[in-house]
């Protein structure tokens, strides 16, 4: 797992986008704070501008980083979440322009696997993670789903769980409210 991690770090750091299993599917990534690698992602997966990508970070403190005053109760919330959730934060700060929604929200999940929240941690920022599909497939859980298209559109693909059929679950989502109040937005 380690080299795996390293030659992540490197094709981040580099601009670069990776292929990669997250907490839930299979995703590609790239510097949440690089407008290019974001940039990549776009036109990689044929996205819509208006959509923004979901980031993960390693911990509830870098949450910090991406958002501007998080209520304590959120914070709470997610320490105590036992499955993947990610929360739709209002007033993001820090991130490359279209990571954020237009009307400045952003979507935070603290990543469980300990592939993500290791690479994380060692990176020191956030990673974009968006579904490792073209715009309007279907979201690949397993690596063999994942079209020849994305897979040679990547600068790396991870070399792991390739072959392992791992029980992912799309995250539950809710959304912050400019008063604090939350919504759940997927059960």
């Amino acid at each position: 797992m380690q080299q795996e991690i390293d030659n992540s770090i490197k094709v981040i750091k580099s601009g670069g986008v990776i292929l990669y299993p997250t907490d839930t599917i299979w995703g590609v990534g790239c510097d949440a704070t690089n407008q290019r690698a974001v940039d990549k992602i776009y036109k990689l997966k044929g996205r819509v501008a208006g959509k923004s990508l979901l980031i993960l970070v390693d911990s509830i403190d870098m949450i910090h980083e991406y958002v501007k005053d998080v209520d304590p109760r959120i914070v709470d919330l997610v320490a105590s979440y036992d499955r993947p959730l990610t929360v739709i934060y209002p007033r993001a700060k820090n991130v490359a322009r279209r990571v954020a929604a237009e009307d400045n929200s952003i979507g935070i999940r603290v990543a469980k696997d300990e592939f993500c929240q290791t690479l994380i941690k060692k990176f020191g920022k956030a990673i974009v993670s968006t579904s490792a599909n073209l715009s309007g497939e279907h979201a690949p859980v397993l690596y063999n789903q994942i079209s020849d298209e994305i897979k040679n559109r990547v600068d790396y693909i991870v070399n792991l769980y390739h072959s392992r059929v791992r029980s992912m679950k799309a995250s539950r989502i809710i959304r912050v409210k400019n008063n604090g109040d939350f919504e759940i937005v997927r059960p």
